[in-house]
């Protein structure tokens, strides 16, 4: 008997499309796994267990099933998109217990590719924290449950690192696609402004959020863009040598990258050099006012999102970073530090094509109640572990998690990829590179296979 849950979307959607299986089949395969991996997990809110079997169904009876990009592929969403029929709590206990009346748009390109929706997948309050954990329970990284899967999208980080689903949807406003990728050792993929839909909360934190694709491949990240983007695909650039600064740089003062993300780092530029790019270390000049700038936006957004919620039933840190983000609303608003770091960064990437870096600057924090504890403290852990993804949600340019060895606790590893306002292509094709003469192990041996 052939097994389903653990193959990638290419694969299941070709299989679905030449009738060598049915969406039902692949759909009742996935939720058996989720059934019997997700205690362990917390990768889901909600589980659509009967819903998604009789949306499989329907799949199946299209006339143009044979046409679907992603026919019969179990996909997991992030739960601040909106989902027909189901609730959206952003992890919240202060959120509204509504029935969405229709699917977000990123959703309902999924739905007519021929995606199949298991589920809403867990987040920390309104988003916040690249720890995912609250009152809708706590994600933690299948390759060690000991750690979180990282945040925000780390529900579904965690949902696809394990199996339950070979692709989810997640997004990104300070690192929350690339964060959770990097520990749970997947490909995310975020996207330049405007490429994807994005409308999540209240004005995408100032423009800065995008959704985006997490999958255990680049073949698949690219075909989840494509759906997503509404382009049918991700045009394939030119073959020839790319200009590659290499940098192991904190943008962020004080914080070091540990060592295994910098090994990650220098084995990853070696392996694009003998694939024949110009490979060069290169520091960007992040200003010295880049966490201030970095912290001004991420709070600000936070108090745009938590308008009109009952602060009682927030988490005293989520009360807090949105009360510092009150008074930063009006240097934001304004636009002038996005718009000086952009003009700062310009000159480096005319003469660079793309930017290696660490993904993270060390492994995860322990998967824990961290939203019981105090602000501060969240902020000190997130920042010394994730210094590295917020520049580039500041500038609005594209950005790739792609996974590159193991820690010494044998969980993934990581580095990002970074180009300028249209290269998203060019990323994928360098990723591709890598992992051709880098492979990794896609699924987390939860179960003994993987």
């Amino acid at each position: 008997m052939t097994s389903w849950a653990g193959r990638t979307a290419v694969e299941i959607a070709a299989a679905v499309r030449e009738k060598r299986v049915t969406p039902r089949e692949v759909v009742a395969e996935h939720l058996a796994r989720i059934g019997r991996l997700d205690g362990r997990i917390g990768a889901f809110r909600v589980v659509r267990a009967v819903a998604a079997l009789s949306e499989a169904e329907e799949v199946a009876a299209r006339p143009d099933l044979g046409d679907l990009p992603l026919a019969g592929v179990p996909v997991a969403v992030k739960d601040n998109l909106a989902v027909r029929g189901e609730s959206m709590r952003v992890g919240s206990a202060a959120t509204p217990d509504t029935p969405a009346e229709r699917d977000h748009e990123t959703v309902a390109r999924l739905r007519a590719a021929g995606a199949v929706v298991v589920g809403l997948t867990n987040v920390p309050e309104l988003c916040v924290f690249g720890t995912t954990e609250g009152v809708h329970g706590t994600a933690r990284n299948p390759w060690d449950p000991t750690r979180t899967a990282g945040g925000s999208s780390g529900g579904s980080a965690a949902a696809v690192a394990a199996g339950m689903v070979p692709i989810a949807l997640g997004n990104d406003g300070m690192g929350s696609l690339r964060i959770p990728a990097a520990n749970c050792g997947l490909v995310a993929v975020k996207p330049g402004g405007t490429v994807v839909p994005a409308g999540i909360g209240e004005g995408d934190w100032f423009g800065m959020s995008e959704n985006g694709p997490l999958a255990t491949t680049v073949e698949d990240a690219r075909l989840m863009l494509a759906v997503l983007a509404g382009t049918g695909s991700v045009s394939r650039p030119g073959t020839g040598t790319r200009r590659i600064a290499v940098s192991l740089r904190s943008p962020l003062a004080g914080v070091t990258v540990s060592m295994p993300y910098a090994t990650a780092v220098r084995e990853a530029a070696a392996v694009l050099m003998k694939a024949g790019h110009e490979v060069r270390r290169a520091d960007p000049p992040y200003p010295a006012s880049l966490g201030l700038t970095a912290v001004a936006h991420w709070t600000a957004g936070t108090a745009a999102d938590a308008r009109g919620l009952d602060a009682r039933l927030l988490a005293r840190r989520t009360r807090v970073h949105a009360a510092i983000g009150r008074r930063c609303e009006r240097f934001v608003r304004g636009g002038t530090g996005r718009e000086r770091l952009r003009h700062r960064l310009e000159p480096f990437f005319a003469e660079y094509d793309v930017l290696l870096t660490p993904a993270l600057a060390r492994r995860s924090p322990k998967a824990a109640p961290w939203h019981e504890r105090g602000w501060l403290r969240n902020v000190l852990v997130n920042s010394a572990y994730s210094p590295l993804t917020p520049p580039w949600n500041l500038t609005g340019w594209p950005a790739m998690a792609v996974p590159f060895g193991t820690l010494p606790s044998g969980a993934p590893c990581a580095v990002q990829l970074v180009g300028p306002p249209g290269s998203e292509a060019v990323l994928l094709d360098l990723a591709e590179q890598i992992e051709r003469r880098h492979p990794w192990r896609r699924t987390a041996p939860l179960d003994g296979r993987g």
